[in-house]
């Protein structure tokens, strides 16, 4: 494949069977059973998730893998691959989770617990739970390796506590699964304390196969739309920059603050309630500069925020229409006006995610843009079926040239969300 680096992908089986495999050798038994969660790639509709916006994304065929069984003397133990060297087990009592512990990635494990058992989805008193994780879901790639994590887990203490819910297909399980988004929600939120505006967790417990999942935030309503790109001779390609990407060291939150504050000011529900809500904006925050702030500065820094918010809005509802007419053209020309956005109103972009939607739109992709909550992460780019290894090895080469880590690529397909495989 060139001198481009494909990140590996199991299938379930392979999956099951090395979860299964480190959860033997970390606590001497087999597990009761292991289930996966997906990562996602948000195909339009970033940083609008939790200002009442549109998102469309879809489930990765990259999962995370839990390997499961309950215990009953009150601890969490855990065990993951994930981090080099020999897997070492983690042992946490359940009395010890709560917001802001524990903040590392068992946080996002054992936090999506927790917060079931605060919203009563669980019972009050749990005996424990053993969980050995493997993954293929890049961590740091903005690829919501979190989520998946969180679902992963939360999903198999549910059907062990509780019972089975079926697959994400099956309308019977949704309201338990609506009530888990709101629990990982809750872990990331506050346990882990990383800002999520809950597109993430929905997707990896709602996608379906050959499907992107069209959420519209304003009434809470998710549609699946098909996302046959076969069809079309086309493919998205994953572009992992590997430049860092933190979401809980205040930048994220501090564009959602920004769209948290001037929303609250004018009295709304979300920025689309407003006929002119970039004048309103611009009065808002003329009336309301921060103490040794420069006045011109932080009015032009809202309005480009706000802008962002309202027109990506816009382009999404647009590129949901062109997708379902099949006008790929215009869903590509959608995507790289979102980035543009992104990187210049928003200014979540890097130089790593910009030089990866240029090299691959100067080589005939038909659209390509940054994914995830940016300052690092992965791209996308839609491109032709029979181009996907040379655009990947063209980003390759102009990564080097740059100097920059080498990226790492692969193929996102339409899947599944969170189920139990095994």
């Amino acid at each position: 494949m060139g001198g481009a680096k494909w990140s590996p992908t199991r299938d379930d089986a392979t999956g099951d069977a090395d979860a299964t495999a480190l959860f033997k050798t970390a606590f001497d038994a087999a597990p009761a059973g292991v289930w996966a969660a997906p990562g996602r790639v948000n195909l339009i509709g970033e940083h609008v998730d939790y200002a009442g916006g549109i998102c469309l994304p879809f489930a990765l065929s990259q999962r995370t893998w839990v390997a499961v069984s309950p215990r009953e003397d009150g601890l969490y133990r855990l065990v993951s691959d994930m981090g080099g060297g020999e897997p070492q087990v983690v042992e946490i009592g359940v009395d010890e989770v709560g917001p802001g512990s524990p903040s590392d990635w068992t946080g996002y494990v054992v936090g999506a617990i927790w917060a079931q058992q605060e919203a009563g989805l669980l019972p009050e008193q749990l005996g424990g739970f053993d969980i050995a994780v493997t993954s293929d879901v890049p961590i740091g790639g903005g690829l919501s390796s979190s989520a998946a994590l969180e679902c992963s887990a939360a999903l198999a203490a549910y059907e062990l506590t509780v019972g089975p819910i079926g697959g994400p297909a099956d309308d019977a399980g949704s309201d338990v699964r609506a009530g888990l988004v709101a629990a990982c929600i809750r872990a990331e939120n506050e346990v882990v304390g990383a800002s999520t505006g809950g597109l993430d967790q929905r997707i990896s417990l709602f996608g379906q196969a050959g499907n992107a999942l069209a959420i519209d935030y304003a009434d809470d309503s998710a549609v699946q739309v098909p996302c046959d790109l076969p069809s079309h001779d086309l493919a998205i390609l994953v572009i992992d920059t590997k430049a860092p990407h933190f979401l809980a060291d205040g930048q994220y939150a501090s564009r959602r603050g920004v769209i948290d504050a001037v929303t609250e000011g004018l009295g709304v529900g979300s920025l689309r309630e407003c006929d002119d809500a970039l004048g309103a904006a611009a009065e808002w925050a003329a009336a309301n500069v921060p103490d040794g702030t420069d006045a011109r500065e932080w009015e032009r820094t809202v309005v480009k925020r706000v802008r962002h918010v309202v027109s990506e809005i816009e382009r999404t509802a647009k590129a949901i229409g062109q997708l379902k007419a099949g006008d790929m053209a215009g869903f590509g020309e959608s995507m790289c006006a979102s980035h543009a956005s992104l990187r210049d109103d928003y200014e979540v972009t890097c130089l790593e995610l910009d030089l990866a939607v240029d090299t691959a739109m100067a080589h005939g992709a038909v659209g390509a843009r940054m994914t995830g909550g940016g300052f690092g992460g992965s791209a996308i780019a839609l491109v032709d079926a029979a181009q996907v290894e040379p655009i990947a090895d063209a980003i390759a080469e102009a990564y080097a040239e740059a100097g920059f880590r080498p990226p790492e690529f692969l193929a996102a397909v339409p899947s599944d969300g969170a189920e139990k495989i095994g």
